[in-house]
Protein backbone atom coordinates (compact mmCIF):
# COMPACT_ATOMS: atom_id res chain seq x y z
CA UNK A 1 0.00 0.00 0.00
CA UNK A 2 2.69 2.66 0.77
CA UNK A 3 4.37 1.90 -2.58
CA UNK A 4 1.06 2.29 -4.35
CA UNK A 5 0.47 5.68 -2.69
CA UNK A 6 4.00 6.86 -3.45
CA UNK A 7 3.58 6.00 -7.11
CA UNK A 8 0.20 7.76 -7.13
CA UNK A 9 1.67 10.87 -5.54
CA UNK A 10 4.54 10.85 -8.05
CA UNK A 11 2.12 10.64 -10.99
CA UNK A 12 0.02 13.39 -9.41
CA UNK A 13 3.12 15.61 -9.17
CA UNK A 14 3.87 14.98 -12.85
CA UNK A 15 0.36 16.20 -13.61
CA UNK A 16 0.79 19.23 -11.34
CA UNK A 17 3.92 20.09 -13.32
CA UNK A 18 2.00 19.74 -16.59
CA UNK A 19 -0.79 21.96 -15.24
CA UNK A 20 1.73 24.56 -14.09
CA UNK A 21 3.37 24.55 -17.52
CA UNK A 22 -0.01 24.98 -19.24
CA UNK A 23 -1.00 27.75 -16.79
CA UNK A 24 2.17 29.77 -17.35
CA UNK A 25 1.90 29.28 -21.10
CA UNK A 26 -1.72 30.43 -21.11
CA UNK A 27 -1.07 33.49 -18.99
CA UNK A 28 1.85 34.49 -21.23
CA UNK A 29 -0.17 33.90 -24.40
CA UNK A 30 -3.15 35.89 -23.13
CA UNK A 31 -0.98 38.84 -22.15
CA UNK A 32 0.51 38.89 -25.65
CA UNK A 33 -2.92 38.54 -27.22
CA UNK A 34 -4.38 41.51 -25.36
CA UNK A 35 -1.31 43.77 -25.19
CA UNK A 36 -1.27 46.61 -27.68
CA UNK A 37 -4.29 45.42 -29.62
CA UNK A 38 -6.92 47.69 -31.03
CA UNK A 39 -9.86 48.01 -28.71
CA UNK A 40 -12.09 47.98 -31.80
CA UNK A 41 -11.61 44.23 -31.94
CA UNK A 42 -11.77 43.58 -28.23
CA UNK A 43 -14.77 41.23 -28.44
CA UNK A 44 -12.93 39.07 -30.97
CA UNK A 45 -9.78 39.12 -28.84
CA UNK A 46 -11.80 38.08 -25.78
CA UNK A 47 -13.46 35.23 -27.70
CA UNK A 48 -10.17 34.01 -29.14
CA UNK A 49 -8.59 34.19 -25.70
CA UNK A 50 -11.31 32.15 -24.05
CA UNK A 51 -11.39 29.55 -26.86
CA UNK A 52 -7.59 29.17 -26.71
CA UNK A 53 -7.73 28.86 -22.93
CA UNK A 54 -10.44 26.20 -22.99
CA UNK A 55 -8.70 24.30 -25.77
CA UNK A 56 -5.31 24.35 -24.04
CA UNK A 57 -6.76 23.24 -20.71
CA UNK A 58 -8.76 20.44 -22.33
CA UNK A 59 -5.66 19.23 -24.19
CA UNK A 60 -3.68 19.36 -20.94
CA UNK A 61 -6.29 17.22 -19.18
CA UNK A 62 -6.22 14.67 -22.00
CA UNK A 63 -2.43 14.44 -21.63
CA UNK A 64 -2.78 14.12 -17.85
CA UNK A 65 -5.21 11.24 -18.30
CA UNK A 66 -2.65 9.74 -20.67
CA UNK A 67 0.01 9.93 -17.96
CA UNK A 68 -2.25 7.95 -15.64
CA UNK A 69 -3.08 5.49 -18.44
CA UNK A 70 0.60 4.83 -19.13
CA UNK A 71 1.17 4.22 -15.44
CA UNK A 72 -1.83 1.85 -15.22
CA UNK A 73 -0.55 -0.08 -18.21
CA UNK A 74 3.12 -0.21 -17.13
CA UNK A 75 2.19 -1.27 -13.60
CA UNK A 76 -0.18 -3.96 -14.83
CA UNK A 77 -3.07 -2.29 -13.02
CA UNK A 78 -5.45 -3.28 -15.83
CA UNK A 79 -5.82 -6.76 -17.26
CA UNK A 80 -6.10 -5.45 -20.81
CA UNK A 81 -3.81 -2.53 -21.68
CA UNK A 82 -6.42 -1.19 -24.08
CA UNK A 83 -8.60 -0.37 -21.07
CA UNK A 84 -5.93 1.77 -19.38
CA UNK A 85 -6.94 5.12 -20.90
CA UNK A 86 -10.62 4.47 -20.31
CA UNK A 87 -10.06 3.51 -16.66
CA UNK A 88 -7.79 6.51 -16.14
CA UNK A 89 -10.38 8.83 -17.71
CA UNK A 90 -13.26 7.43 -15.63
CA UNK A 91 -11.20 7.86 -12.46
CA UNK A 92 -9.69 11.27 -13.37
CA UNK A 93 -13.13 12.75 -14.00
CA UNK A 94 -14.57 11.02 -10.88
CA UNK A 95 -17.23 9.48 -13.13
CA UNK A 96 -16.73 6.08 -11.51
CA UNK A 97 -18.70 3.71 -13.74
CA UNK A 98 -17.13 0.72 -12.05
CA UNK A 99 -17.37 -1.46 -15.15
CA UNK A 100 -13.57 -1.82 -15.24
CA UNK A 101 -11.57 -1.99 -12.04
CA UNK A 102 -7.83 -1.93 -11.46
CA UNK A 103 -6.23 -5.14 -10.31
CA UNK A 104 -6.42 -5.79 -6.57
CA UNK A 105 -2.85 -4.69 -5.79
CA UNK A 106 -3.33 -1.31 -7.56
CA UNK A 107 -6.87 -0.41 -6.41
CA UNK A 108 -5.68 2.59 -4.44
CA UNK A 109 -4.55 4.28 -7.67
CA UNK A 110 -8.22 4.90 -8.57
CA UNK A 111 -8.95 7.29 -5.69
CA UNK A 112 -5.55 8.97 -6.07
CA UNK A 113 -6.32 9.48 -9.77
CA UNK A 114 -9.72 10.96 -8.85
CA UNK A 115 -8.20 13.31 -6.28
CA UNK A 116 -5.63 14.43 -8.83
CA UNK A 117 -8.36 15.00 -11.42
CA UNK A 118 -10.44 17.09 -9.00
CA UNK A 119 -7.40 19.23 -8.22
CA UNK A 120 -6.56 19.69 -11.90
CA UNK A 121 -10.16 20.59 -12.84
CA UNK A 122 -10.37 23.04 -9.94
CA UNK A 123 -7.09 24.62 -11.01
CA UNK A 124 -8.38 24.87 -14.59
CA UNK A 125 -11.53 26.57 -13.35
CA UNK A 126 -9.37 29.12 -11.53
CA UNK A 127 -7.29 29.68 -14.66
CA UNK A 128 -10.40 30.17 -16.81
CA UNK A 129 -11.71 32.72 -14.34
CA UNK A 130 -8.34 34.48 -14.06
CA UNK A 131 -7.90 34.69 -17.84
CA UNK A 132 -11.43 36.00 -18.30
CA UNK A 133 -10.98 38.59 -15.55
CA UNK A 134 -7.57 39.69 -16.79
CA UNK A 135 -8.58 39.90 -20.45
CA UNK A 136 -11.75 41.85 -19.67
CA UNK A 137 -9.68 44.25 -17.58
CA UNK A 138 -6.89 44.64 -20.17
CA UNK A 139 -9.41 45.15 -22.95
CA UNK A 140 -11.32 47.77 -21.01
CA UNK A 141 -14.55 45.85 -20.42
CA UNK A 142 -14.50 46.69 -16.72
CA UNK A 143 -14.15 50.44 -17.12
CA UNK A 144 -17.07 52.80 -16.74
CA UNK A 145 -18.91 53.30 -20.01
CA UNK A 146 -18.22 56.64 -21.65
CA UNK A 147 -21.35 58.70 -22.06
CA UNK A 148 -21.93 60.54 -25.32
CA UNK A 149 -23.92 63.18 -23.51
CA UNK A 150 -22.77 65.97 -21.26
CA UNK A 151 -22.79 65.07 -17.59
CA UNK A 152 -26.05 65.75 -15.83
CA UNK A 153 -26.24 69.03 -13.99
CA UNK A 154 -26.40 68.68 -10.23
CA UNK A 155 -29.81 69.23 -8.70
CA UNK A 156 -30.24 72.72 -7.25
CA UNK A 157 -29.77 72.90 -3.51
CA UNK A 158 -32.69 74.26 -1.49
CA UNK A 159 -32.14 77.77 -0.16
CA UNK A 160 -31.30 77.88 3.52
CA UNK A 161 -33.46 79.99 5.75
CA UNK A 162 -31.46 82.25 8.01
CA UNK A 163 -31.48 81.06 11.58
CA UNK A 164 -33.30 83.30 14.08
CA UNK A 165 -30.22 84.11 16.24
Amino acid sequence: MPGELLIGVFISLVNVALQALASVGLITAMRRLAHGRSLKRRYVILQVGMVLTGTMLTATHLVQVGVWAIAYDLLGAVKDGRDAYYLAFVNFTTLGYGDILPTQEWRLLGPVTAANGMLMFGWSTAILFAVLARLTDMLGFLKEPVSRHAPAKPAPQPAHEPSPH
